[in-house]
């Protein structure tokens, strides 16, 4: 099976991602996805039938026991927080949706 990827691909996955692209960012994207594609291509060739399938990637123990810490207090909390309101324990975050 042959990935290929066009420019109404590319123009498709934006409109459904509600997303506004450049001619220049439609090239660019239609570049980089087209090779995301080839890539899994090059995966799919691979020879697994004597590999066992796995549920996770990591077949080792955590680096550390899993222990609950004190909260930060509020102060450190918000010291590197854009907006920060101290006074309310608050700070702004960007609107992300429209």
């Amino acid at each position: 099976m042959s990935a290929s990827l066009s420019r109404e691909d590319v123009l498709r996955v934006a409109e459904l991602a509600h997303l506004d692209l450049t001619a220049d960012e439609v090239e660019l994207f239609t570049r980089q996805l087209a090779g995301i594609l080839e890539y899994v291509e090059q995966i799919r060739e691979l020879n697994t039938s004597g590999v066992a399938p796995t549920t996770q990637g990591m077949n080792r123990p955590v680096e550390r026991d899993d222990v609950p810490l004190a909260p930060l207090e509020r102060s450190q909390a918000l010291a590197n927080a854009p907006d920060a309101a101290p006074e309310s324990g608050l700070f702004k975050v960007p609107r992300v949706m429209g």
